[in-house]
């Protein structure tokens, strides 16, 4: 594995993230969406992840160059989810299989925990997308089932595998009621 450095994302990170992106959308099935988001709205997502007080980071080489990225985010708008988040990687096509993806999920997961998130949601697009699903289970997460054909994309039918890791003791304890991990959801009042 290249010498890589994990950040925090900028948007100055933006061109390279829209990039790899682009060759995954066009290419793949880790993403279910048919035409790739340009730049603009590529920064206007990020922009709302970063708003929401998620994490979003990216893995650089020692020239600078990104190798990758990860983020979560909501994993659904309604406030009583706010304690799980979705997460996301992506790695330049060019330095797959060198163990990013794994460095990037591990400190994705520092950090999300490290913000109080309680689950953490892989949405995989695929059952034949088995080094996102071994990825995921080398790090803990649990298969918690699939959507068989909810998907269509490069003429076939898709399914979406859904796997789970709890963090900060997951449901076996309460959450403090005053603390909303990220910025997404605060108490009224």
């Amino acid at each position: 594995m290249p010498a890589l450095t994990i950040r925090d994302t900028t948007p100055a990170d933006i061109p390279a993230i829209a990039a790899i992106y682009r060759h995954a959308v066009l290419n793949g099935t880790a993403s279910f969406e048919l035409d790739p988001p340009d730049e603009t709205e590529m920064r206007s997502r990020y922009e709302a992840i970063r708003a929401g007080g998620y994490p979003y980071i990216v893995a650089e080489d020692d020239e600078g160059r990104i190798a990758g990225y990860a983020y979560a985010n909501a994993f659904r708008p309604r406030p009583a989810y706010r304690w799980s988040v979705e997460n996301s990687v992506y790695i330049d096509p060019g330095m797959q299989g060198q163990g990013i993806g794994k460095l990037l999920m591990v400190a994705l997961l520092e950090k999300t925990e490290a913000l109080g998130f309680r689950q953490v949601i892989a949405v995989i697009g695929g059952s034949q997308h088995k080094a996102s699903i071994r990825l995921h289970e080398s790090l803990g997460f649990e298969m918690i089932g699939a959507f068989k054909g909810s998907g269509f994309k490069f003429g076939r039918w898709l399914d979406t595998v859904l796997m789970q890791k709890a963090l900060n003791g997951g449901d076996d304890t309460l959450p403090d009621e005053t603390a909303y991990p990220g910025t997404l959801y605060k108490p009224k009042g």
